[in-house]
């Protein structure tokens, strides 16, 4: 099997399809690690329009989460990767999380789900007061339904904010009256351009020393914290200050092979965005590092490292098309369709590399339909394969 995909430079190339995907694959949690996929979500494509807000496939989407939980892998539930900010609102992720934590207690699985505030009206001032009732409001809600809680950052906040004080006003607390320890989530301006400047300063040293500081004033009530910073030095310089006791995840879709590997001393967990569409080589990586094999798991993560560069490359914010496209490919869900249209948001010469990597790296059950939807999607933009 072979089909012509488009490049960047308005050529065409040859792909061979992959004959050798990996066989599904059913296991327990990784124990060496705590490796959470932030999922996505399945759009309805006969419900869905801007006028009506997002509509959930929830029976896919939940199809989707239960083929990673019965990898091994736990879920992040509402985080970026389900466009929250991004198409998908409030009401609609706090049924999302609801449906979520029910079907993780039914099968078993694990956990977390993103809390933030975006309930707040975008584009207006709001009060550090109103912003802490809209975190409050979303804390319980994960709370009630017996999820653990990533406390994302904040848009509202980071407009709101005048200084690092504000910052440690708010996070602080957040922390004294949550039910049980959090994960603190330090995502980046790649990810979101409204973030710059987080925790009160543009300089990332200075930013870093007050994260770090909302944690020293409260560890008993941080499980981990998740960075998203697309800089593995740092993440280890945060690692190695953090409180005895409280995990890194690795939110580092560019590095993070060696940064869950570790260094012999210290290694972070895991939260990823990747970890959905390469969800099956993740699960079987985690279980090299359980027999102690680090050689083994990095041959297994390390060619996946191009896919997910490809993915994020920037503007970082849309690599969530990628994700569904390949979800679709692989047959996991029906249709390429994304709540507000977000399929649109990346060039057919970009998808058509995404395609392409995450085939060679044998992810799509059945190559056959894979290509088949490939060859369908280029015939849309008027492309003959």
């Amino acid at each position: 099997m072979s089909i012509r995909l488009p490049s960047a430079d308005g050529r065409f190339r040859l792909h061979r399809s992959n004959a050798d995907p990996y066989p599904p694959l059913a296991c327990g949690p990784a124990r060496s690690r705590t490796f959470y996929a932030a999922a996505h979500v399945v759009a309805d494509p006969l419900a869905a329009s801007a006028e009506a807000g997002p509509v959930v496939d929830w029976e896919a989407t939940l199809a989707f989460r239960r083929r990673l939980w019965a990898q091994g892998l736990g879920v992040a539930e509402a985080m970026d990767t389900a466009q929250r900010g991004m198409g998908l609102d409030w009401p609609t992720a706090a049924e999302l999380i609801r449906r979520s934590a029910a079907e993780a207690r039914a099968v078993g699985g694990r956990i977390v789900c993103g809390a933030g505030t975006d309930q707040l009206t975008a584009g207006r001032t709001h009060s550090l007061d109103q912003i802490a009732a809209a975190y409050e409001e979303q804390l319980a809600h994960i709370e009630v339904c017996g999820a653990g809680a990533v406390l994302m950052a904040s848009r509202a906040l980071a407009a709101a904010a005048r200084g690092p004080e504000d910052y440690l006003k708010v996070y602080g607390g957040l922390l004294r009256q949550s039910l049980r320890p959090v994960v603190l989530h330090w995502l980046g301006p790649m990810f979101d351009p409204a973030l710059a400047g987080y925790w009160g300063h543009a300089d990332l040293d200075a930013a870093t020393d007050v994260f770090l500081k909302i944690i020293a004033d409260c560890p008993e009530k941080v499980e981990g914290v998740k960075v998203s910073l697309l800089d593995a030095e740092r993440e280890v310089n945060i690692r190695r200050r953090l409180p005895a006791g409280v995990r890194c995840y690795t939110g580092d879709d560019h590095h993070y092979p060696e940064l869950v590997a570790g260094d012999g001393e210290l290694a972070s967990d895991a939260l990823l965005g990747i970890f959905d569409p390469i969800a099956p080589v993740a699960a079987r990586a985690a279980i090299a590092l359980d027999r102690g094999d680090t050689d083994g798991f990095r041959e297994l993560l390390d060619p996946t490292v191009p896919l997910s560069r490809h993915l994020f490359a920037p503007p970082t914010r849309f690599y969530k098309t990628g994700v569904v496209l390949l979800a679709w490919l692989a047959g996991y869900q029906e249709h390429f369709t994304m709540v507000g249209g977000l399929q649109s948001a990346r060039s057919l010469p970009h998808l058509a590399t995404a395609y392409e990597l995450a085939d060679g790296l044998g992810l799509f059950p059945d190559p056959e339909l894979a290509e088949d939807r490939m060859r369908r999607l280029l015939a849309v933009y008027g492309v003959s394969a």
